[in-house]
């Protein structure tokens, strides 16, 4: 059902992992190096055509024009304004569904576990013009809680399936002593179910902020302006009217990828965790 490790494998056969592995990785990491190369090239190697060999000098001073000339750090803010909401939001909202979907059964249980899993198949492009149509007549539209609102509402979806397979995975042992002592069911909640969750939340936590951090279309859909565009959609008002200033679009690009970069590691402990728990028994 699984993979057979590598190391029972023939020998040709790791011979050819060995090589291909490298390979793959290099492919992979091509585009990122060459966006981090192009972030140090003058603007003179750019206009001379030189997009793919070495800069003729480190040009760092491309760091300090996207701050000095551009007002990215306000799209920064609008990022975290809008993602650190999100997953506040979205992860809340799913510990409590996800607790109610894996502890009680009701009749329509499986129905509204399933329209919770169905909404994660519908392509987003298809609900563009709803979407936007909504936020216009609710005033919602360019505006930062208009954004954070709609990602909520759309990652509690896959959130509440990751919770509610999550906690169906405790011992159920654990509530039902606690509702033979008496004890309420926001506390079962709040004093047994909730720590045990902190691996869940941490992975989830994780994923969400790097899914909407890095989010492009709805930042391009339901914002227009710099005052309410997250990172992702302000990057291109770093090229000039007449002029693609790519050493300076490469430059943000860096700096937009690092929070998330961040966290991951920040929380690499408790991401690995969350997504190993349960995966072995002994």
């Amino acid at each position: 059902m699984f993979p057979r490790p590598i190391e029972n494998t023939a020998p040709a056969t790791q011979a050819l992992y060995k090589l291909a592995l490298p390979v793959a990785l290099i492919l992979w990491l091509l585009p990122l190096l060459g966006v981090a190369m192009t972030s140090l090239k003058p603007s003179s190697d750019l206009a001379q055509g030189n997009y793919f060999g070495l800069p003729s000098y480190l040009a760092f001073s491309n760091y300090a024009d996207v701050f000095n000339n551009s007002p990215i750090g306000q799209y920064i803010l609008n990022s975290f304004k809008v993602t650190i909401p999100t997953v506040i939001g979205a992860v809340a909202i799913s510990c409590l569904s996800g607790f109610a979907l894996a502890v009680y059964r009701f009749r329509m249980n499986l129905v509204l576990f399933f329209l919770f899993v169905a909404g994660n198949f519908v392509p987003f492009q298809i609900l563009m013009v709803p979407v936007r149509d909504l936020t216009v007549s609710t005033g919602l539209y360019n505006t930062i809680s208009g954004l954070a609102l709609f990602h909520i509402a759309f990652q509690s979806g896959f959130c509440t399936l990751f919770m509610r397979n999550f906690i169906k995975g405790l011992p159920f042992e654990l509530i039902e002593s606690a509702r033979v002592e008496g004890v309420s069911e926001f506390r079962i909640f709040w004093y047994i179910v909730l720590p045990l969750m902190r691996p869940a939340i941490a992975a989830l936590s994780v994923l969400v902020f790097t899914f909407i951090w890095n989010d492009y279309f709805w930042a391009t859909v339901l914002t227009t302006s710099a005052e309410t565009q997250p990172v992702t959609a302000g990057l291109y008002s770093l090229n000039g009217q007449w002029i693609a200033q790519w050493q300076l679009v490469s430059a943000g690009s860096i700096i937009a990828a690092m929070p998330p970069v961040l966290m991951f590691f920040l929380m690499q402990k408790h991401f690995i965790a969350g997504l190993t728990l349960g995966a072995t028994k002994g």
